[in-house]
């Protein structure tokens, strides 16, 4: 007998569904055979289904069982299909009739039939809603991350003898339900906050300005100022996700494993810090089954780099194409795979390698050699496509010793930034992009044109500090933002003069 169930397999971020076939024979010797280009993984869930069945109390008849995981030219991978091959195999050896063609099956199976948690659940319910199944059965840990999708039940297995006594209508499994505006909301909350940084209200003003357009920005200044403690509070500046940014979100940290189990969904915006030893797939993503880099993972949301000049060379220089383009793609011999990766960069250096270059209080022991072979970690391409540059100082005594807060909270700030995202999501609401650094020639041709005055500030900056075509463009976007945190539609003088303010290392810095 031929039973059939349907799961799915994982290809990039999205989700492939997958025919499980089970045909059942005679024979002296059991045995499973599974075909269909199954991983080490997807064959040795012969051992655990077979341990899980005779632990569930389950009938499984002697003989062969061929298992084919279709379409068969599709690599399969992981241990997702043990709870349909289960099933299927169940189904097999008996001589009534099964059909469960609107049911969508993803689960690993301990030896004593438990349900175990599986990677990508929301790609997978996407595309079983896609293929029109109606009934997803997931493992319970996955189920809340699967409510998720509206059109299609989701049911929390916890066993294997459960999802079969469910599919025979002998229990009832009632469907997750998942109040999403609710449940979306509960899970905004911050740790961290930017009235608990004390003095560098300047360096605030240029978070702000980065959130608020979207913009890269480095942040340079000696040990102990504070870098890393103000990058780790912009997401708390940043706009809200929208649902479909959550959702999309959230498929990448669940195909790489990196959610929560707490919270199974991703309701604010990542933040990624890889240490610099960090390698090229690492931060690209790669390996023989390519699966999202620290780009992806950050993507609606923040990547941090830590002391970037102490990166490879090689490993910042990959950044320059998913920077410019807001994508990965990886490419192998069985084909090429693209990751989503639009995120905003912040990194933080120190002037030197001893730190106190331009340290007013502090000598400096670098040559001016050390400090150029320094600098030249960071290619220049690389620094063109960061938009702000913005020096950190050592904080004031009396300003660490205050009593009172820092400032404005980040929930003040916030509220400035999502005003100005909004204008920005008006001015491109006919276009792809919804930020002012992701503007291209076109749009900032309309969107970003200067008085002859200001114009006049820009050509003087270009001719004496012999910016880059791209530092002008970049100058452009941030008087853009600027002008949009000021509620003003025209870019004016003043926001062409802070623009230029912003690109230090263009300036003075290493000169």
């Amino acid at each position: 007998m031929i039973t059939k169930m349907f799961s799915a397999t994982l290809r990039g971020i999205d989700a492939v569904e997958v025919e499980v076939e089970v045909n059942a024979r005679g024979a002296d010797k059991p045995q499973v055979i599974i075909v269909g280009l199954p991983d080490a993984a997807v064959r040795e869930s012969s051992q655990r289904v077979t341990s899980a069945i005779g632990a569930s109390a389950l009938f499984l008849d002697d003989g062969v069982k061929t298992v084919n995981l279709a379409p068969a030219d599709l690599k399969k991978e992981g241990p997702s299909f043990d709870l349909p091959i289960a099933l299927a195999m169940i189904a097999a050896s008996r001589t009534k009739p099964f059909n469960a063609d609107d049911c969508c099956v993803v689960g690993e199976l301990g030896l004593d039939g438990a349900v175990r948690p599986v990677k990508g659940v929301l790609s997978i319910a996407l595309e079983a809603k896609r293929r029109g199944r109606t009934r997803l059965l997931v493992p319970e840990a996955n189920a809340p991350e699967a409510a998720v999708i509206d059109g299609i039940e989701v049911y929390p297995i916890r066993s294997l003898r459960d999802a079969w006594e469910f599919l025979e209508d002998n229990i009832v499994i009632p469907p997750f339900k998942l109040d999403r505006r609710a449940f979306f909301n509960s899970q905004k909350s911050y740790d961290l906050d930017f009235e608990e940084v004390k003095g560098q209200h300047h360096v605030k003003r240029a978070l702000e300005v980065a959130a608020a357009g979207g913009h890269n920005l480095l942040m340079i200044g000696p040990p102990g100022t504070g870098k890393s403690m103000l990058a780790k509070r912009i997401p708390t500046i940043m706009p809200g996700m929208t649902e479909h940014e959550a959702i999309e979100t959230t498929r990448i940290h669940s195909i790489a494993g990196t959610l929560d189990p707490m919270k199974s969904f991703l309701t604010i915006r990542p933040f990624r810090s890889p240490h610099h030893t960090i390698s090229d797939a690492g931060l690209l993503g790669g390996g023989t089954n390519p699966g999202p880099g620290e780009v992806s993972l950050a993507h609606h949301g923040l990547l941090f780099l830590d002391e970037l000049p102490e990166f490879r060379r090689q490993t910042l220089e990959v950044l320059r194409q998913p920077l410019e383009d807001g994508d990965v793609t990886i490419s192998r011999a069985a084909g090429s795979l693209t990751f989503p990766a639009r995120f905003m960069l912040v990194a933080a250096m120190n002037p030197c390698p001893c730190g106190f270059y331009g340290d007013a209080k502090r000598e400096c022991r670098c040559s001016s050699r050390q400090i150029e072979n320094y600098r030249q970690r960071i290619s220049g391409p690389l620094l063109d496509r960061i938009d702000l540059h913005v020096e950190v100082p050592l904080v004031d005594f009396k300003d660490l010793s205050s009593s009172e807060a820092g400032g404005e909270n980040s929930a003040t700030i916030r509220e400035r930034v999502t005003q100005a995202r909004l204008i920005q999501a008006e001015r491109f609401r006919k276009d792809h992009n919804t930020t002012n650094a992701a503007m291209n020639p076109r749009q900032m041709k309309i969107h970003c044109k200067t008085n002859a005055e200001a114009n006049a500030y820009l050509e003087h900056a270009m001719q004496e500090m012999n910016f880059s075509a791209r530092a002008h463009d970049r100058i452009l976007k941030v008087a853009r933002t600027l002008s949009d945190l000021a509620g003003s539609p025209d870019i004016r003088p003043n926001d062409i003069l802070e623009a230029i303010q912003y690109r230090s290392l263009d300036r003075k810095l290493f000169n």
